[in-house]
């Protein structure tokens, strides 16, 4: 297992945190923690391993080890890559906390065929709920909307809105524009919009391990438009951080949203960091 460079603090800080309506702390990759202000906690897309060098090669640090949860409602997976749904990052949160996982059909397949998390982890296929395009349910003070996101890369990938409180948050995973997106934005008043972020690169082949040009998140202008469909207030960029060969900066992104009605502004994030809302 991935040992965690910072310790328990981050871990710690989740669980000492109480909302006055929602938190975020942002895990690098496409992670995160959803905190409400009853205690309710949510975990989205958690990521601790250390991809596939040369091939995926983390950039960032580990922030925490999945067996130092003691509080975890609901593990949220967006789609079935190894960085989205993986057992030695979410398996041992289960483990500890009881908590429930979401995802769709190839996300919870993964789980409980690919990887068989119930033979290696004290986990149990109850804990799996399989979710598609129009589901809503409640974890705690959190309802939680499942939609249709546009992932070339994925099978059935799905994005969350997230509301409690009055509050707002929509989880993209790694959708580039989608259809549905301009929908969302009229039904939902997105307060917070988490979108992929990156740079094309020449990454090698799974199979081959020759070099390819590889495109896996929205570039500037994808990210822009994709916002603007979903009239998201605050736009906040993810996955720019990860991966060696496609990380870029999204400090540029201030110019590409300047001439545009949503998003009104950028929230800019590192591995760590909390956002209150």
């Amino acid at each position: 297992m991935t040992e965690s460079d910072w310790g328990d603090w981050l871990v710690r800080e989740i669980e000492s945190t109480e909302p006055d309506d929602l938190s975020l702390w942002y895990l690098g990759c496409n992670g995160f923690v959803v905190k409400g202000a009853d205690g309710t906690t949510i975990a989205i897309d958690p990521y601790v391993g250390l991809g596939d060098p040369p091939r995926t090669v983390r950039m960032i640090p580990v922030p925490f080890d999945p067996a130092d949860f003691r509080e975890m409602d609901a593990i949220l997976a967006t789609h079935e890559h190894t960085d989205h749904v993986h057992g030695p990052s979410q398996a041992p949160i289960m483990a500890e906390t009881g908590s429930t996982f979401y995802g769709p059909d190839a996300s919870v397949d993964v789980a409980l065929s690919d990887e068989s998390w119930p033979d290696e982890w004290d986990v149990s296929s109850n804990q799996f709920e399989t979710v598609s395009p129009g589901h809503s349910f409640d974890v705690g003070s959190i309802s939680v909307t499942v939609e249709a996101v546009n992932d070339p890369d994925a099978d059935a990938p799905v994005g969350f809105v997230i509301e409690s409180g009055g509050t707002t948050v929509f989880h993209a995973g790694d959708s580039r524009p989608a259809d549905s997106f301009e929908r969302i934005g009229e039904s939902s008043d997105i307060d917070l919009g988490i979108l992929a972020f990156g740079s094309v690169g020449m990454i090698p082949d799974k199979q081959t391990r020759e070099p390819k040009r590889t495109r896996w998140y929205n570039d500037e202008n994808q990210i822009v438009r994709a916002a603007s469909a979903l009239q998201v207030d605050s736009l906040l960029p993810t996955h720019w951080d990860m991966w060696r060969g496609l990380t870029a900066d999204p400090t540029a992104l201030t110019h590409h949203i300047g001439s545009f009605e949503y998003p009104r502004r950028l929230e800019l994030v590192r591995i760590g960091d909390r956002v209150d809302l």
